[in-house]
């Protein structure tokens, strides 16, 4: 009786201490779908929604891809390695991007960020449509080198996959077309809308400082021609005066075959500087003081440099020690740490 006794008093407290555990887990709270909404402080979108609705099962669909190595040929790197959500959804730390087998591009990731506003995508703009951006990564051989008819024999034979394709596109059988759609859903959604700066905007949050308010002033002064709010780039291609970079690259001239396209980048955003350091199209700049100096004391003249640099026989942007200092307190009213911690874009 006292063996018996022993058991179902040990049993009893092994009840209690798994119901204490359980009372005390938190409960996983389920983010409801908003879909895709235009910040009212935003332009209109240039994406073609009508060809891709966003729904919530074809953004949870193109969410577990973006995260997935079985995009890469050897399952080991995925969108996510490369572009990381609490670094701005770029490469945080690295000047280019390392790939498949540790192997070095030639650039540096860009942000995946308010992508429905744009017409063009890479550094270059060489894609045209964000339904197809994800193929250069995909069969790039210094990224996934792998092959578009691939990985989709992968996601075929996958144990989840051709449920989740039925449930969001209604056909368990995998397209192309309807592989690179999802992965669209994911990105339109990645909406960085709730900065400071946002805020103050739309009404809804404190003035600037008097440094920030200064710091605007100068920046609409200075920068805002190439870095047009409220995205912080007018989408377009020039030749900032950086110089040729280490491995030649030539930019927006590799796809127009244009000389007054060499040593063209595409303008990139202002928005979230503080999360995606390195700065520049060959991650050459690691902070923001760099980048200020090369402005104001090192632009490279070239026959293709942009007109804006080069007034009345001078090169870059004249400011004193005072407009950088007012300058970088607007630019942290851009940084959105909403976007860099919004658990609906995280890996799941």
């Amino acid at each position: 009786m006292k063996i018996k006794s022993i058991i179902i008093f040990t049993l009893c407290v092994s009840m209690l201490i798994v119901a204490a555990c359980h009372k005390d887990a938190p409960e996983k709270v389920e983010i409801p779908f908003q879909g895709f909404e235009t910040p009212s402080n935003f332009p209109a979108p240039a994406y073609h929604f009508e060809t891709n609705e966003i729904t919530k099962a074809g953004f949870e669909l193109g969410r577990k891809l973006f995260y997935d190595p079985i995009l890469s040929r050897n399952n080991t790197i995925s969108c996510g390695s490369c572009h990381i959500q609490s670094a701005g959804f770029t490469h945080h730390g690295h000047d280019i991007s390392h790939g498949i087998d540790d192997r070095l591009g030639k650039r540096n990731a860009p942000a995946i960020m308010n992508l429905a506003w744009s017409k063009s995508f890479m550094a270059d703009g060489g894609i045209f449509d964000l339904d197809l951006q994800p193929i250069a990564p995909i069969t790039t051989f210094e990224e996934m080198d792998e092959t578009m008819q691939h990985v989709i024999e992968k996601l075929q034979q996958h144990k989840d996959y051709p449920a989740l394709f039925q449930n969001a596109f209604g056909s368990s059988t995998i397209t192309s077309a309807n592989f690179l759609k999802a992965l669209s859903q994911f990105m339109l959604m990645c909406i960085s809308s709730n900065s400071k700066y946002d805020s103050i905007m739309r009404n809804e949050g404190p003035a600037f400082t008097a440094a920030e308010q200064e710091g605007y002033s100068i920046y609409k002064q200075k920068c805002s021609q190439c870095h047009t709010e409220p995205l912080f780039s007018d989408n377009s291609f020039r030749n900032n005066g950086i110089g040729i970079g280490y491995n030649g690259d030539v930019g927006r001239y590799a796809v127009t075959l244009d000389e007054a396209d060499k040593y063209k980048f595409k303008v990139p955003s202002l928005r979230n500087l503080q999360y995606t350091s390195p700065y520049m199209h060959d991650g050459r700049f690691y902070t923001l003081d760099a980048v200020l100096d090369q402005y104001v004391n090192h632009v490279t003249a070239m026959p293709t440099l942009d007109s804006l640099l080069q007034q009345n026989n001078v090169y870059g942007i004249p400011l004193t020690m005072d407009e950088k200092t007012k300058i970088l307190a607007f630019l942290n009213t851009l940084n959105d740490k909403h976007f860099v911690t919004n658990p609906i874009l995280a890996e799941q």
